[in-house]
């Protein structure tokens, strides 16, 4: 099994697009990355609910939708039609995923999920619920959580204390 240390770059690629994506938007600072079997980036997402008014604009919903387009951009008929099963990525996001982002990475097939900061309010990699590795809505997928972990959180705690300093929701 990888360890957390095996994900460090991918993850401040999310950092960073985190920083820089999200504050051009308002939203809030996650971003995610996924990875095929050769640690090769396929594709990544940040939150853009504010940008788009589309309330599943979640980071880990971004990222799968750019990578079932990436995959099966181009292709055969038969290949698209199984572009949405992404059983051979990892997804690398910086805040633990909530329930709706895990149930579309459980109904996408991702095997691995490696998350920065753990999220106490509405996770569900293993922190209030723990969705992701729950057989029951399928093949139990593999969490690694806290990598990078002061940086992520940080990222969080800066947001939400711009937005209590200046008022805005």
């Amino acid at each position: 099994m990888p360890s957390k240390s095996d994900f460090e770059w991918a993850m401040r690629i999310a950092i960073s697009d985190a920083q820089t994506e999200c504050a051009r938007s308002g939203d809030v600072p996650v971003a995610a990355v996924l990875l095929n079997e050769s640690a090769e980036v396929v594709a990544v997402g940040w939150n853009d609910r504010e940008l788009t008014g589309d309330p599943t604009g979640h980071a880990e919903i971004v990222a799968i939708r750019n990578a079932v387009e990436a995959l099966g951009a181009g292709g055969a008929s038969e290949s698209k039609s199984r572009a949405w099963s992404l059983e051979e990525l990892t997804l690398v996001v910086t805040l633990e995923p909530c329930v709706m982002c895990a149930g579309a990475i459980v109904a996408a097939r991702i095997p691995r999920v490696v998350f920065g900061a753990w999220d106490t309010r509405v996770g569900a990699g293993g922190s209030l619920y723990d969705l992701l590795r729950d057989g029951r809505l399928g093949r139990p997928v593999e969490v690694i959580g806290g990598v990078l972990e002061a940086e992520c959180s940080a990222l969080m705690t800066q947001f939400f204390e711009a937005k209590r300093i200046s008022g805005s929701r």
